[in-house]
């Protein structure tokens, strides 16, 4: 009896082991994306990119809404990392945000948006075009 309760908290203890190295073998990639956005009150943004995870490559599709003062139109070219995903697609989902910024022909941007899976977007990039926003917008990613 001793035997089948030694073996049994044994089992346990590797199952419980083996739980905590698939939470700790989240991994992280490279992402660059390309963000067209324009808007009056009611905004609307459209892009691409492209995740690399793994050595691999794969082709991303950007979307999304923002409402609350928008006016103008930009191009966003952004570069960064994303973090906590085992897979590609755990990169697909919508990210949400609230935000104020502005451009006047060239602007600097810095983001971290988190999705329902949990990735986590790390971007810097260069924002070119004339848009001034105080707005709450959602983004949503998608592999192609």
């Amino acid at each position: 009896m001793q035997v089948l309760s030694g073996l049994r908290a044994g089992l346990l203890a590797i199952a419980a082991l083996a739980g905590a190295a698939s939470v700790a073998h989240a991994d992280s990639g490279t992402i660059s994306i390309r963000i067209f956005k324009a808007g009056f009150v009611i905004g609307g943004s459209a892009g691409s990119g492209v995740l690399t995870f793994q050595g691999r490559r794969y082709p991303l599709s950007i979307g999304g809404l923002s409402y609350g003062f928008t006016f103008g139109a930009s191009e966003t070219h952004f570069r960064g990392t994303v973090s906590n995903i085992r897979r590609p697609s755990d990169v697909a989902g919508v990210y949400a945000q609230a935000g104020a910024g502005a451009a006047a022909v060239r602007g600097a941007q810095a983001v971290v948006l988190t999705n329902q899976s949990g990735a986590v977007l790390t971007l810097t990039g260069e924002q070119n075009g004339l848009i001034v926003s105080l707005d709450l917008s959602g983004l949503a990613l998608s592999l192609q």
